[in-house]
């Protein structure tokens, strides 16, 4: 049997898209969409649209459209988010407890295990009935509670360390806000976040909208 084709990393992020605005229509209680009518709401192309998904299998029929509460389930199917992830946030400052509690609230199926850092004031502290625990007892508790995904919220110096440590207690994946590329093996998923990549992006648009107002004068 050959292997699946390798799906692009560009579809890969748009499907997150895509589940949230069928989601937004779930809340509405529409029950079918065509791809025209995800176009207007998102975006891309209607043909975009039915590429995207047709790399997974047919979905949609032709004169109906999509079943939005079929699609929104195998999209979740697709990105894995029919089960549910132990994690653990390292670095318990703002940012950490920022992701802490967005996690809780809103339920996303990604949860919060165990808390570490090597700050004494924190440790023992407990944030939405997690432990804050010493930074050293790490790669013990990943092995023994079987960890999926570790998520670094350290300063760029001890990034890496705290991913070998992360992965050495077996995680599968790492989620990585700190600002440096970090270095994993194959068979460990990693997806990072790096703010100031964003803010720049945000500031090449107004430049260029700037320079385009300049031009109209």
């Amino acid at each position: 049997m050959g292997n699946k084709p390798k799906v692009s990393n560009a579809i890969i992020r748009r499907l997150p898209r895509y589940r949230r605005y069928l989601g937004y229509l779930q809340t509405k209680g529409v029950k079918k969409v065509s791809s025209n009518e995800l176009s207007e709401m998102i975006g891309y192309t209607a043909s975009q649209i039915r590429q995207d998904l047709n790399t997974f299998g047919e979905f949609g029929q032709q004169g109906y459209g999509y079943e939005v509460d079929k699609l929104y389930k195998e999209i979740n199917r697709i990105l894995g988010l029919d089960r549910e992830y132990k994690t653990v946030v390292v670095g318990v400052g703002n940012l950490g407890q920022a992701i802490t509690n967005y996690t809780y609230y809103y339920k996303i199926g990604f949860n919060i295990m165990g808390l570490f850092d090597v700050n004494p004031k924190i440790i023992g502290n407990w944030i939405n009935d997690v432990e804050v625990m010493d930074y050293s007892k790490l790669e013990d508790y990943v092995k023994r509670e079987h960890i999926d995904i570790g998520i670094i919220c350290v300063n760029r110096e001890n990034a890496q360390e705290v991913a070998d440590r992360l992965i050495e207690g077996g995680v599968k994946g790492i989620w990585n806000f700190a600002p440096i590329d970090l270095v994993v093996p194959a068979g460990v998923a990693l997806e990072s976040v790096h703010l100031s990549d964003s803010l720049h992006a945000l500031s090449f648009m107004i430049k260029s909208m700037d320079q385009s107002s300049d031009k109209s004068r």
